[in-house]
């Protein structure tokens, strides 16, 4: 494909752009669920686990409208859809509070969880369409291999940026949970990200997108069926699917963690929204880091030390007592958490080194390929949800074994399972 360089900037930095406000919408999720669960004890992690789901159905939907009108058109819609997530997720701060339509656990639950749930669904499959056309956008801008990798870790950045923003916010906006604490304590947040999708929609309509698949005479399902004759992306489908548990997992249950330490305290969440902040933060040096040498560092050997890395600290995390703590604002934080959040050096590049490693050499394959890799992102649901219910059965930091096997799932995939062994089949 032949485009000029300055169309091909206007693209680079609108995608990038793009991959900033993913993050700040689905990071909404953890701080949120504080909220809720403070009032409902089993929703803490619902939220979370809507905003994924919403992969689960919207991946392939969303591949179909990458071939049939194009990156620009799939990006404008969703940004349609975020504007009615986030409102949906406004309206259950004014509304239904007062109006009780189920029991679970003996508690009667009012309509505006549900209203709520729904704004989360509906969030979803916006980041998911958003994912879709981001990904392999600017992977091919790159020309593929360790270049289309950069421009993943650049846009990577933004995402850290927005996503250590998020709950820092949220926390400061809400500083103590009680049973007074609402949505109504967020909102600015959701008027934000309401508002930015609006300028979004703007900027985008009016800047050329380059659509280099658009058109192909392969049908989606002949594309699906094309992609999954190779090895390596069935295996990265699968590396994404633990990833994104991983991703979401580790800053949410830390943030649990810490919020409801020893009973909770005055500005734990706050504290806890901090602290979670901090790993989106290490998220930010992590891929403003693999931009400077992805250029020069192959994929397979940053992904190789990351997943090493990211199980030592784990493993120290869960295995330092509980007693050794530090005092943060008056109050004793245990010092594992500090290991837990520099996880997010780590798993800064995996997202994108993934991404990079599965599509590579799919050709014609990889809008299909993205559609169905968006559908595995559900694992952030899923994963985090399953961590929770470890969390409440067994304790938080014994749940942290969950994370162990999936990074080191991902070290295999890093190691072994991202060469591709189907060279043979045609892909132009």
């Amino acid at each position: 494909m032949s485009t000029s360089k300055n169309t091909n900037l206007v693209a680079i930095i609108t995608m990038c752009f793009i991959f900033a406000m993913i993050s700040f919408v689905t990071n909404m999720g953890a701080p949120f669920g504080n909220i809720w669960g403070f009032k409902y004890d089993f929703a803490a992690s619902w939220g979370n686990l809507m905003n994924f789901t919403a992969y689960l159905f919207m991946g392939i939907p969303s591949g179909m409208l990458l071939k049939k009108i194009g990156y620009k058109k799939t990006a404008l819609a969703a940004l349609l859809v975020g504007i009615i997530g986030l409102a949906l997720q406004y309206l259950s701060s004014v509304y239904g509070d007062d109006i009780k339509v189920n029991e679970m656990n003996g508690a009667p639950v009012a309509l505006n969880l549900y209203i709520y749930l729904l704004g989360a669904l509906v969030c979803g499959f916006c980041v998911c369409m958003l994912n879709t056309v981001v990904n392999p956008m600017l992977n091919m801008l790159g020309g593929g291999g360790n270049k289309g990798n950069q421009l993943i870790q650049i846009g990577g950045t933004l995402n850290s940026l927005t996503a250590t923003l998020t709950p820092l916010l949220a926390g400061v906006l809400v500083g103590t949970v009680t049973e007074k604490t609402s949505m109504t304590d967020v909102s600015p947040l959701l008027f934000i990200g309401m508002a930015v999708f609006a300028i979004s929609f703007i900027i985008i309509s009016r800047v050329n997108i380059p659509e280099p698949n658009i058109g192909k005479s392969d049908s989606l399902m002949d594309s699906m069926k094309g992609a999954l004759r190779f090895r390596h992306l069935i295996l990265g489908v699968i590396a994404i699917f633990f990833y994104v548990g991983v991703e979401i997992g580790i800053p949410m249950e830390l943030n649990f963690y810490v919020t409801n330490f020893r009973g909770g305290f005055e500005g734990s969440a706050a504290l806890g929204g901090t602290l979670a902040a901090s790993y989106w933060f290490m998220m930010l040096i992590g891929r403003f880091s693999s931009t400077l040498i992805s250029g020069k560092v192959n994929t397979k050997t940053q992904m190789t030390v990351v997943s090493t890395v990211a199980i030592c600290l784990l493993l120290i995390a869960i295995f330092l007592p509980e007693s050794a703590t530090t005092t943060i604002g008056g109050h004793e934080v245990p010092l594992k958490v500090f290991f837990i959040a520099a996880c997010g050096l780590c798993t800064s590049i995996m997202w994108g080194g993934i991404f990079n490693l599965s599509v590579e050499g799919l050709g014609k394959y990889t809008e299909a390929a993205s559609g169905i890799f968006m559908m595995m992102v559900v694992g952030g649901g899923l994963m985090p949800w399953l961590q929770d219910i470890i969390a409440k059965s067994s304790g938080a930091i014994t749940s942290y074994w969950l994370q162990v096997a999936m990074v080191a799932y991902i070290l295999f995939y890093a190691l072994i399972g991202c060469k591709n062994v189907n060279k043979d089949i045609p892909v132009e």
